[in-house]
C-alpha cells in the first residue's frame, strides 16, 4: 500500500469514528425509548430529567409521508425535544419497520395507536398536545386536529396535502412548503385562504401561517433547520413557553461525511483487492454504448405503459411504485446489454469482491442511516423482496461498467453525467406515460448522487461484475428499505 493509500485509510477510519461520536453526541441530554403497540412499531424522544419528576412537558405527534419512515422525522424530534417537548413517531402501514399494509384508514388509526402511547409516557402532559406531519402525514394530522380540537392545540402541516380546514378547525395551524416544490405551495396558499388568512390568535386556536422554506422541495424541506426551528417557534407560542435550547440538527452532515469516510475507505482498499485482469476485457464501440445507452429508457418507459395496461402497475414486486423502478432497470438494462452484444465471464473473485463492494456501501450508506434518517434493517416482508428486485436491477449496471470500463476520470465523470440525464429523463417519460407512479418525480434528484457513489466506487475496481454486482445487491435493499409494502 503506498504512503498515500495508507493515509487516506487512516483518515478514512478516524472520520468514520468522529462521524458516529457527532450523531451519538445529538441525543445526549435525551431520553429515547423504541417499542410497538397493536403492531405499530414507535420511537419515542423526550428531554431527560421528567421522568420522575412531578413537572410535566407538552407532547408532539410526528407524521412522516408516503415512502417515509419515523427516523425520516428524527430532524424535528431532535429540535423539539431538546427545546423541552415530548416526541412520538411512528411507521404507518406499509412503510418503514411496520408489515401491515396502507390503507384507507388506517393513517387514522395508527395515529390513534400512537396517541395513546403518547399519553402513557410519564414525562407527557396530556392537556397540551400538538401534531405535526409532512405530505401524507400532513393529510392524517390535519384530520385529527380537525376530528379533535379540544385533544390538540396546534398543527404543523409541512407539505401539506389536503383536509376540510376551516377559520377556527385545526387549532393553530401552521402551514410549510419548499420554494421548490411549487405543488405542495399552491396547495398551502388554498388551505391557508381556507383557514382564514394569516393571524396570530394563539389564545384563540385561530392563529395561521405559512412558512415557505427556502431552496427546499420535498424530501429537504424534512432535512432544513428553517423548518425545524419555524415549527419549535409555532408550538412555542402556542404553549406560551420560552425555551434557550440553540439545539440545530446537523446529524446529516455527519451522515454525509461517515459515507464520503468510507468512500475514502474504498479508494485506499481498492488497489489490494482488485481482481487482477484473467480474461480479455470487453470492447465496445463508443458510438455503439451511446446508441444502447439512449434507446434503453425509451423501452424501459414503454414496458411499463404496456404492463400498465394490463392490470395494476404501482404494486407490482411486492413494493408501490419500486416494484415498477426495478422493472424499468430491468428492461433498460437488457436492452443496452443487447446492443453492447460484448459481456465478459465471471471469475469467483470477481464476484466476491463485489459481496465486499456490497457490504461497504451497504455499511457506508445505511448502518448510520437506520439512526438518522432511513429505516435501513429490513423486515422479512421487504428482506424476501430484496433478490428480486437487485436481480431486477443487474442488467443496467452491468451494461453501465461494460461501456465505461477503463476509462479515465474525465470519461467516467462524463458518463456519471450521462447516465444522469438518461436516468431523470427517462423516469420523467414513464411518469408521463403512466401518471400512477408520479411519486417518482420527487426521487428524481437522488438518482445523480447515487449514480455518482456507483461511478466512483466502478473507477475503484473496474471490473464489471465486481461493480455490477455490489451495486445492483445495494440499489436493490435500498428500493426494498424505501418504498411502501404493497397490500
Amino acid at each position: 500500500m503506498t504512503r498515500k493509500r495508507l493515509f487516506s485509510l487512516i483518515a478514512a477510519l478516524l472520520l468514520i469514528a468522529l462521524s458516529w461520536w457527532g450523531v451519538a453526541a445529538a441525543r445526549t441530554g435525551l431520553v429515547t425509548r423504541t417499542f410497538s403497540d397493536k403492531g405499530l412499531p414507535m420511537l419515542y424522544v423526550a428531554p431527560e430529567g421528567f421522568e420522575q419528576g412531578s413537572e410535566k412537558i407538552p407532547g408532539v405527534l410526528v407524521a412522516h409521508g408516503y415512502a417515509g419512515s419515523k427516523q425520516l422525522m428524527l430532524g424535528y424530534a431532535h429540535v423539539l425535544a431538546h427545546a423541552g417537548y415530548a416526541v412520538m413517531l411512528w411507521d404507518f402501514g406499509g412503510h418503514g419497520a411496520n408489515p401491515a399494509p396502507l390503507e384507507r384508514d388506517s393513517l387514522q388509526q395508527d395515529l390513534n395507536v400512537a396517541y395513546a402511547a403518547l399519553l402513557e409516557q410519564p414525562e407527557v402532559d396530556p392537556s397540551r398536545l400538538a401534531l405535526l406531519g409532512h405530505s401524507m402525514g400532513s393529510g392524517a394530522v390535519m384530520s385529527a386536529g380537525i376530528r379533535n380540537p379540544d385533544r390538540f392545540a396546534a398543527t404543523v402541516a409541512v407539505s401539506p396535502t389536503g383536509a376540510g380546514v376551516t377559520p377556527s378547525i385545526p387549532r393553530n395551524l401552521q402551514l410549510q412548503a419548499g420554494s421548490w416544490e411549487g405543488g405542495f405551495v399552491t396547495n398551502a396558499q388554498r388551505l391557508l385562504a381556507a383557514a382564514g388568512g394569516e393571524n396570530d390568535n394563539f389564545a384563540g386556536g385561530r392563529a395561521r401561517s405559512l412558512v415557505i422554506i427556502p431552496n427546499a422541495e420535498h424530501i429537504t424541506i424534512l432535512l432544513r433547520n428553517i423548518s425545524h426551528q419555524a415549527a419549535r417557534t409555532w408550538l412555542d407560542a402556542t404553549f406560551r413557553i420560552q425555551s434557550s435550547s440553540n439545539y440545530i440538527d446537523r446529524r446529516m452532515a455527519w451522515y454525509a461525511l461517515h459515507l464520503l469516510a468510507w468512500l475514502l475507505f474504498l479508494f485506499a482498499v481498492a488497489p489490494a483487492v482488485a481482481d487482477p485482469a484473467t480474461t480479455p476485457k470487453a470492447k465496445v464501440h463508443p458510438l455503439q454504448s451511446l446508441l444502447g445507452s439512449f434507446l434503453a429508457p425509451f423501452l424501459a418507459s414503454a414496458s411499463l405503459l404496456l404492463l400498465s395496461r394490463m392490470g395494476e402497475i404501482d404494486s407490482l414486486g411486492g413494493v408501490l411504485v419500486g416494484g415498477a423502478i426495478g422493472i424499468w432497470f430491468f428492461v433498460a438494462g437488457v436492452v443496452w446489454l443487447g446492443i453492447l452484444l460484448r459481456l465478459q465471464r465471471p471469475t469467483f473473485r470477481a464476484l466476491g469482491i463485489g459481496l465486499g463492494l456490497f457490504v461497504l456501501l451497504w455499511v457506508g450508506f445505511g448502518a448510520m442511516a437506520q439512526s438518522v434518517w432511513l429505516q435501513w434493517w429490513l423486515i422479512p416482508a421487504r428482506l424476501k423482496l430484496w433478490p428480486l428486485l437487485s436481480l431486477a436491477c443487474l442488467p443496467w449496471f452491468l451494461a453501465s461498467e461494460v461501456a465505461q470500463q477503463d476509462a479515465g476520470v474525465l470519461s467516467r465523470m462524463a458518463w456519471w453525467l450521462w447516465q444522469s440525464v438518461l436516468l431523470v429523463g427517462g423516469f420523467i417519460l414513464a411518469v408521463y406515460l403512466v401518471p400512477q407512479l408520479g411519486f417518482i418525480y420527487l426521487l428524481l434528484p437522488l438518482f445523480p448522487l447515487a449514480m455518482g457513489i456507483f461511478s466512483f466506487a466502478g473507477s475503484q475496481l473496474n471490473n464489471v461484475w465486481s461493480y455490477a454486482l455490489g451495486s445492483a445487491l445495494f440499489f436493490g435493499w435500498a428500493i426494498a428499505a424505501a418504498f411502501p409494502l404493497a397490500s
